[in-house]
């Protein structure tokens, strides 16, 4: 009697390791962020972001400007915790205050483990090196700036920070690499206009759903829609939506999405 051979078991695929996985999304996410192939650049720092750190873009947790990577305050924030980080303080430089002026210098310090002797990182904000959409909040910006770089040396983080970033390269006028058109920077153009493109600004550069943004924009005027909001209602929510994004952005990406959760629907 011939014995028939048993029907192969059903191959299933392999399956990615994590961080290949991350990978694979992070390049897809930047390509269509920048609309456009990857420069080789800019895909081999993404892959070395990505292995030695597992930051995604998706998440927030990185920014592309100007055609380079950043980290964002949310990444840091988040290796922190899945390194078990042990604490981190705060405090201002009283001597190099001055709140008159609204310029703030605070220093962080990160203790990665309970022996550790601390990591120190100094911030500093002022008008001049903020940008206009989050000018009021300066001594917000100058804490995470701090604890930003706190934490990245406490890591061995050699990327800068997204929230780390000047003005004076004016990181607006291009967000992933591609410049505004001139039209939207010309002058002359009417307040409405230029808040809308505010609001553009942010949820291009902070990579927010606009679907979500419009949603929460329309709960904050309380108005049947946006088109029917009061401008100085719309101005105080771009104001405070910038605000959000650089100082607490999981808290903010949180509220979006229980807009998402809700069903609600705007029609503008």
């Amino acid at each position: 009697m011939i014995e028939q051979p048993s029907a192969p078991h059903d191959q299933k695929p392999a399956r990615l390791h994590p961080r290949q996985q991350l990978l694979r999304e992070n390049l897809r996410q930047a390509k269509r962020i920048l609309g456009q192939t990857l420069p080789p650049r800019l895909k081999s720092s993404l892959q070395a972001i990505t292995r030695e750190w597992g930051f995604s873009l998706e998440k927030g947790e990185l920014q592309i400007l100007s055609g380079g990577c950043y980290v964002t305050h949310s990444g840091l924030l988040r290796l922190a915790r899945r390194k078990r980080c042990y604490g981190m303080q705060v405090e201002a430089v009283d001597s190099l205050c001055d709140a008159s002026a609204s310029r703030y210098v605070l220093k962080a310090t990160v203790y990665p483990c309970q022996d550790s002797a601390g990591f120190v990182g100094y911030g500093d904000a002022a008008p001049s090196n903020v940008s206009s959409l989050v000018r009021g909040a300066e001594m917000r910006v100058a804490e995470t700036r701090a604890i930003n770089r706190a934490l990245r040396k406490a890591y061995g983080i050699g990327l800068c920070s997204a929230e780390e970033m000047g003005s004076s390269s004016h990181p607006g006028d291009k967000v992933g690499g591609v410049p505004k058109p001139v039209a939207d920077r010309a002058e002359g153009k009417g307040s409405g206009s230029k808040v809308r493109d505010r609001l553009c600004q942010l949820i291009r550069q902070h990579q927010l759903d606009p679907e979500l943004v419009k949603t929460y924009a329309v709960d904050f005027c309380g108005s049947p829609s946006l088109r029917e909001a009061p401008r100085e209602q719309v101005e105080r929510f771009v104001q405070q939506l910038a605000e959000r994004a650089v100082s607490d952005r999981p808290a903010l990406l949180c509220q979006l999405n229980s807009y998402a959760r809700s069903g609600d629907e705007v029609v503008a």
